[in-house]
This record gives structure tokens, sequence and C-alpha cells, in this order.
């Protein structure tokens, strides 16, 4: 098992700033902008709810809107059919169901439609400050190159991670990797030159720094 505390230690004093980079005010805007991340930069995410969020910012003001309503306003974001009616679907039954408020247990939450394990544990750690592990693309990439997990699912992922790592750090994890996935170890072209934890990373160690994606 690979030195986890202390490659999480390098990564704290490389990016000092990591944190959710999704805009949001409430636990129900992170949702819906999590939601709404699904293939999707966060960059262009925050584009779209800056105006979004404007105008409809609560279960009730979504609910009242039609699908293609929704559509209209989050087209950009890619995938904008099926996430419209998720987002529909969703912000009717928190209004109907609870009251407008979003959830807090990882159980409650994963029976949203279009919620799934990652969006929940990104709500539940960013608004309810609650130990969770979101694994995405960039977390599920950089945790298996690394070799602190050996996985083939993100879910697995998640649950090797929670192993591995200690649970007070689950949390800040999460946006460590997403930050190291985003401006070092990138999927096509990793710049494993200028990586702080490459003499820890078995893809560095196995001679892979030739910018092949894994």
């Amino acid at each position: 098992m690979k030195e986890i505390n202390k490659i999480l230690d390098v990564l704290e004093d490389t990016y000092p700033d990591a944190k959710c980079e999704l805009n949001y005010t409430t636990p129900f805007e992170l949702l819906i902008a999590t939601i709404l991340s699904a293939q999707c930069t966060d960059v262009r995410v925050n584009k779209v709810t800056k105006s979004l969020f404007e105008k409809y910012n609560t279960p009730k003001a979504f609910a009242n809107l039609s699908i293609e309503e929704i559509s209209e306003e989050i087209k950009s974001c890619g995938l904008y059919k099926s996430k419209s009616q998720k987002i529909k679907e969703t912000s009717q039954i928190l209004l109907n169901d609870y009251n407008e408020e979003v959830p807090n247990t990882l159980e409650e939450l994963i029976k949203l439609p279009g919620v799934g394990r990652k969006t929940a544990n990104v709500v539940l750690s960013n608004v309810f400050n609650v130990d969770a592990m979101a694994v995405d693309t960039h977390v599920f990439r950089v945790s298996n190159r690394i070799g602190i997990v050996n996985t083939k699912t993100p879910e697995k992922t998640e649950f090797e991670l929670m192993d591995a790592i200690p649970k007070s750090r689950w949390s800040h994890a999460h946006h460590l990797l997403i930050f190291h996935g985003r401006r070092i170890c990138k999927a096509r072209k990793p710049e494993c030159e200028i990586c702080p934890i490459k003499n820890d990373c078995n893809y560095y160690k196995e001679g892979n720094d030739n910018g092949e994606k894994t």
C-alpha cells in the first residue's frame, strides 16, 4: 500500500486552494450544478449556472418549468435532454416529498433521478460536512495511475480509497486528486516531469510518462 498520507501531504502543499470548483450558494444549487457537470467541465457549468440560478434556484422554480424550458437553459452543458428531465423530476420529488430540502444521507440522495454515488458524495461532503469520497473521472484516473488503488470501476475505486485513506481526509483527498488530475496528471498528456509525487507513482516508475492515455 502506498504511503497515502505522505502523498496527500505533498498534494496539499501543491494545491493549498483545492476545493469544489462548482459555484453554488445552497445545497440545491450544488445538487443541480453537479448533475450538470456529468461529461462537462466545471468552467462550462459555472457559465451556465451563473445566469440560470439568477432566474431559478429552488425545487419549486424548476418543477414549474417544462423540460423544454430547462433544456434551453442548459443546452451548452451537453446531454441536456437527459439532464433536463432528471432535473425536473428531482425538483418535483424535493418539492413534494422533502419540503424543498435536499436530503443529507447517501441513501436518500441516490434515489433522486440523475444522482449517483459521485453526485451524492459531492453534496454530502461540501454542504453537509460528511466525510465522503466522491469519485469522478479525475479521481478514478489519478488514484489508479499512482497506484493507491487498482480498480476497473469508479464504485470500486470509491470503496478502495475509503479503505486506503483515513476517513478524516476523504473529502479533501477528493479535491486534491481532482486538482492534480486537471493541472498535472492530465488524461492524454500527464506532465510527469513536473509532478511532485512522481517518485511515489507507479505510472512514472513504469516509464509511462510518454503522454499515452491510461
